[in-house]
């Protein structure tokens, strides 16, 4: 995720980063507006068709369509919104429960169970670190901490890491409650924070395996494509070859908001709109180290 001053207006107008829309909207841009170019070249020029055409008329039909075009990319835009905003939502979420747990885990435990203090330090963390992992797809070893109780010669990689952190964590706790280290009400009193673990990968789960649907989206960029081939015919006999950039500047409008919405829908990955996970995690990894002493 990218840290900005919002209020550095002048900055931003003038400012391309790697991963703005049109750097990845250049090709479709120079591509539509040669398109306008040549469709102008030959309305105006290789044909000669007045002004008098019923061609003219294509623009009312633009007229129509813009609020139509501009509801369904509103109701795009804030779809995907909601998906980042929900996906920002459970990791803040998962920081309050590590935490909670560190410090309620760090008052339980005496001052000289350090093996286990040590653990539960280790795995909250390594939780939250293989949580982001799973989401993305991938296997970090060297991101995993090994501690004298669990390490990765337990894990199993090729099953689903973070449930296995959290089974690991939740039958330590019954360990240490069968040994008389915790009490039952203890384990009660843990409870709430051990099962949020699960929750909270679920929810993530279900915002990065349910994207929009697939013919809602192809509609969309149906829409605008015919949409803007269409706008050169319109309007190329009141603009002339002023079309050109005209064309070209609105399909940047219309297709930026499909590509931002793209992007923000799954906010778990490493472009540069998604949600700070890296920074998340080293949170959580710095308090339960504090807290847990």
């Amino acid at each position: 995720m990218i840290d900005y001053n919002p209020k550095e207006w002048l900055r931003y107008i003038f400012y391309f980063q790697k991963a703005d829309t049109v750097r990845k909207l250049t090709p479709l841009i120079l591509t539509i507006g040669v398109y306008s170019a040549v469709l102008s070249y030959l309305i105006l020029i290789y044909w000669r068709i007045g002004e008098n055409t019923d061609l003219k008329n294509i623009s009312l039909m633009h007229s129509l369509l813009g609020f139509v075009i501009s509801m369904l990319l509103v109701f795009r835009t804030n779809t995907a919104y909601d998906r980042w905003w929900e996906g920002r939502r459970q990791w803040g979420a998962l920081m309050n429960i590590s935490r909670n747990l560190a410090l309620k885990v760090n008052a339980l435990l005496d001052g000289s169970d350090l093996e286990e203090k040590m653990f539960f330090q280790t795995m909250i963390a390594n939780y939250a670190y293989s949580l982001k992992n799973h989401l993305r797809g991938i296997y970090k070893s060297d991101e995993f901490t090994d501690c004298q109780l669990f390490g990765k010669s337990d894990l199993n990689i090729h099953d689903h890491i973070p449930n296995q952190i959290a089974a690991a964590i939740f039958s330590r706790v019954i360990t240490l409650q069968k040994k008389g280290t915790l009490l039952p009400e203890h384990t009660i009193l843990l409870n709430n924070q051990l099962e949020e673990f699960t929750n909270i990968c679920g929810a993530c789960e279900r915002i990065k395996n349910t994207p929009i649907p697939l013919s809602y989206s192809s509609f969309i960029k149906k829409f605008i494509f015919f949409y803007c081939l269409t706008l050169p015919i319109g309007y190329v006999f009141s603009l002339h070859f002023l079309v050109i950039p005209f064309v070209m500047f609105v399909f940047y409008i219309l297709a930026s908001l499909e590509v931002i919405a793209e992007e923000i829908e799954d906010p778990f990955g490493d472009d540069s709109n998604d949600l700070p996970i890296e920074r998340i995690c080293k949170g959580i990894q710095t308090s339960t180290a504090a807290l847990l002493r």
